[in-house]
């Protein structure tokens, strides 16, 4: 096994030596353009003003620059007025807010927010590790890892031109094999969880091809996606197959989940139970993944739809009056819904596949008493 690790480890550095830093190539020269922080030192004016039947917001503020280049400036800035403002978007005395400075003008782009971050994290990390237990070490690394391959060779290689899906999968691969040995140890257990990930990911690949090419959908389900087409250096991007590559990296997390927990629910029966067969194990170890997969789908749906509740407000006030079909035959509708879906499909048959697996393994090897 530790040579195994070895190979793959020398593998796993040679795939990111091949992909090299992706730079973005035009001929554009955009305007010089600065950033920098201020604090506000006083509101000397705020209401609500007219424009086109709108009311909205304004505040009329006093500025101190605290990082930039014009460190010590002091500046007035009209914020809102034009735009739609919230009222959680108002802002406060002695707020800080992110300055942009273009050809000698300024403009309020948002408030800052990263002081905050360090201790959120401590927070997460001293509870994780508290209820965790040393593993929760683990946990932390395979977080850190799975972003590292997904900003260091899933999206550089998307950008250079590769398949999304082919990507995705092989990123998918290094992040399960990595962060599961890391996170749950290196045993017989971990590695079942392991190969039925794998298997259900490629039945979860095949399963969002074959749903959104069924269903004819683009990949231009939001705002986000659209805008890559408008980029220089991205307009010929796979975006069909970037909506794939979502599902799949989506997918992920819950498929490690609900195998590794699975595939120790059958170690754990043997135990109890050594007199238990195959058919027996994987009967009962049915019943259990049953419950789990049920659980599972209901909190992915709920997921969805929770990151999704503007499109619902849309769906229901329906402004434009459209008919029932047009509304749900929209792209963002039906993007969301196939994400759903298909993701689930690859859940569904996880629990079988690792079932099998676990309960064949335990039932054909004698277990510590």
């Amino acid at each position: 096994m530790l040579k195994f690790l070895g190979v793959f480890g020398a593998v796993f550095a040679f795939l990111f030596l091949l992909t090299p830093i992706v730079v973005a190539q035009s001929n554009f020269v955009p305007a010089k353009e600065e950033f920098e922080k201020a604090q506000v030192i006083d509101i000397t004016k705020q209401g609500i003003v007219e424009s086109g039947g709108y009311k909205l917001k304004y505040q009329d503020l006093k500025l101190k620059i605290i990082d930039g280049s014009d460190q010590g400036l002091l500046i007035d800035l009209t914020y809102g007025g034009d735009t739609y403002l919230t009222d959680a978007q108002l802002v406060n005395k002695d707020d800080v807010l992110i300055l942009d400075k273009t050809q000698g003008k300024f403009l309020i782009l948002d408030k800052y927010r990263l002081d905050p971050i360090p201790f959120v994290l401590i927070g997460f990390a001293v509870l994780l590790l508290f209820v965790a237990g040393w593993k929760g070490l683990g946990s932390i690394a395979g977080l850190i890892i799975s972003l590292f391959v997904i900003l260091k060779f899933i999206i550089p290689q998307i950008i250079l031109g590769h398949d999304p899906l082919t990507v995705s999968i092989l990123g998918a691969m290094v992040i399960l094999f990595v962060t599961t040995y890391l996170a749950h140890g290196i045993s017989k257990q971990t590695t079942i969880a392991l190969i039925s990930t794998f298997i259900a990911l490629i039945f979860a690949a095949f399963f969002a091809i074959g749903s959104v090419s069924f269903t004819k959908l683009a990949g231009i389900g939001n705002e986000d996606a659209v805008s890559l087409l408008m980029g220089r250096s991205t307009s010929t991007l796979n975006l069909q197959g970037l909506l794939l590559a979502g599902i799949i990296i989506g997918t992920l997390g819950a498929l490690n989940d609900i195998t590794t927990t699975q595939s120790a629910t059958i170690f754990e029966l043997k135990v109890a139970a050594k007199q238990l067969d195959f058919y027996e194990l994987f009967s009962r170890g049915l019943v259990i993944g049953r419950e789990h997969i049920v659980s599972l789908v209901n909190t992915l749906v709920l997921a969805y739809a929770g990151s999704s509740l503007a499109i619902f407000i849309y769906f229901i006030l329906n402004p434009s009056q459209q008919p029932l079909w047009v509304l749900i035959n929209n792209e963002v509708i039906i993007d969301e819904l196939i994400k759903t879906l298909a993701g689930t499909m690859g859940l569904i048959l996880a629990i079988p596949i690792v079932t099998a697996l676990a309960s064949w393994y335990v039932s054909r090897k004698k277990l510590p008493s």
